[in-house]
C-alpha cells in the first residue's frame, strides 16, 4: 500500500484551531500501519466526547466545538478519518473499502483504550460511527447522530447523491475546499451567516497538496451503499440488527438546511430503542455541515443531554 502523508507545514497558523496533534498507528490490513492523527483537549479523566467527520471534511471542522466541550469538563476526541486531514493517506483509491475504514477507526479505539464514549457524528462519522457503536456497543455511554445514517442500500437513493457520486469521481479538481463552501449555510434575509471565509477554506483544502492527495476524498462517496447488493449493504444490516438494541441514550440533531439527510432522524429514532423519549432537537439555519454553521449551538445541545443523562 502505497502511502502518502501531508507535509506538516501545511498545517500551520490555521484560523480558531490552536490544537496540538496526536498521532496512533494501527494496522493497515495489509501488514503494514496507518497514522491516524487525532486531537485530544481536556482532561484525560474527564467523559470522553468522540467527535467523528464526514466527507470531505477533517477535524477542523469541530474548531468550534471543542472548547465548550472542554469548559463543561469533557474530553474532546477528534480523529482524523484515513485519507483525510493529518491522517495518512493511501494513494490508490481501490484501498480504500467501508470495511476497511471501519477496520481502522476501531484500531484507533482500541489503541487510546477508549470507554464510556459519547459519540457525535455526522456525514460519514455516522456511517462509521455507527459501525462502532453495533461492533463494540460496550464501549458508548450515548451517542448524537447529525446529518447521517447508516444505509443499506434497500432503500430508493436521491438522484442527487448518486451524481454527487458520479461527479466526485470524475470531476478533474476535486475542489474541497470549494465544497465545503457550497455547503455552508450562505447569507440572507432570515440567515446570518456568512460565508466561509478564504482563511476557511484553505484550511479545508490543506490536507491535499495536490490532487494525488485525494483518492479517499473521491472514493468516500461511491462507497456508501446504494444497492441491495453493494459490497457492505449486508455488513450494515447485520449492524443494524445490534444497532437497534442498543438501550443507551441515543440523540438526533440534525439541521433543516439539508436535503441530502432530510428525513433521516426518523429512521434513527424509529428503529433504535435508546431514541424513544429523548429530547430530538433540529439545528435550524444550518446546512449539511451543522458543525461549521451553528457549532456552537451544536456543542451546547451535546453538553445538555450528556449532563442529563450523565447518572
Amino acid at each position: 500500500m502505497k502511502i502518502l502523508r501531508t507535509p506538516e507545514e501545511r498545517f500551520r497558523n490555521l484560523p480558531a484551531y490552536p490544537f496540538a496533534p496526536h498521532y496512533v498507528e494501527v494496522p493497515d490490513t495489509e501488514g503494514g500501519t496507518l497514522r491516524i492523527h487525532y486531537l485530544d483537549e481536556g482532561s484525560r479523566d474527564a467523559g470522553v466526547v468522540l467527535l467523528m467527520h464526514g466527507e470531505p471534511s477533517w477535524s477542523f471542522l469541530y474548531r468550534k466545538m471543542i472548547p465548550l466541550f472542554v469548559k463543561a469538563g469533557c474530553r474532546a476526541i477528534a480523529p482524523d478519518l484515513v485519507g483525510f486531514g493529518r491522517s495518512d493517506k493511501p494513494a490508490d483509491r481501490n484501498d480504500y473499502t467501508y470495511e476497511r475504514h471501519v477496520h481502522w477507526m476501531l484500531s484507533f479505539l482500541e489503541s487510546l483504550r477508549l470507554s464510556a464514549i459519547t459519540l457525535v457524528c455526522q456525514d460519514w462519522g455516522g456511517l462509521v460511527g455507527l459501525r462502532l457503536v453495533a461492533a463494540r456497543p460496550d464501549l458508548f455511554a450515548r451517542v448524537v447522530a447529525a446529518n447521517t445514517g447508516m444505509p443499506t442500500g434497500d432503500n430508493q437513493i436521491s438522484p442527487a447523491f448518486l451524481e454527487w457520486q458520479k461527479f466526485s469521481l470524475e470531476v478533474p479538481q476535486f475542489d474541497v475546499g470549494g465544497i465545503m463552501k457550497m455547503a455552508n449555510m450562505t447569507a440572507g434575509p432570515d440567515n446570518p451567516l456568512p460565508l466561509l471565509s478564504d482563511e476557511v477554506v484553505a484550511a479545508y483544502n490543506a490536507p491535499f497538496p495536490d490532487e494525488s492527495y485525494k483518492e479517499g476524498a473521491r472514493i468516500f462517496p461511491s462507497l456508501v451503499p446504494t444497492k441491495p447488493d453493494d459490497p457492505s449493504s449486508a455488513a450494515n444490516r447485520k449492524a443494524w440488527e445490534v444497532l437497534s438494541t442498543f438501550t443507551r441514550p441515543f440523540l438526533t440533531a440534525f439541521s433543516d438546511g439539508d436535503p441530502i439527510t432530510r428525513g433521516g432522524e426518523r429512521v434513527l429514532q424509529e428503529k433504535i430503542l435508546g431514541a424513544q423519549g429523548q429530547p430530538h432537537t433540529t439545528i435550524k439555519g444550518a446546512g449539511h455541515f451543522l458543525q461549521e454553521d451553528k457549532g456552537e449551538e451544536f456543542a451546547r445541545v451535546i453538553v445538555d443531554f450528556i449532563a442529563a443523562t450523565t447518572a
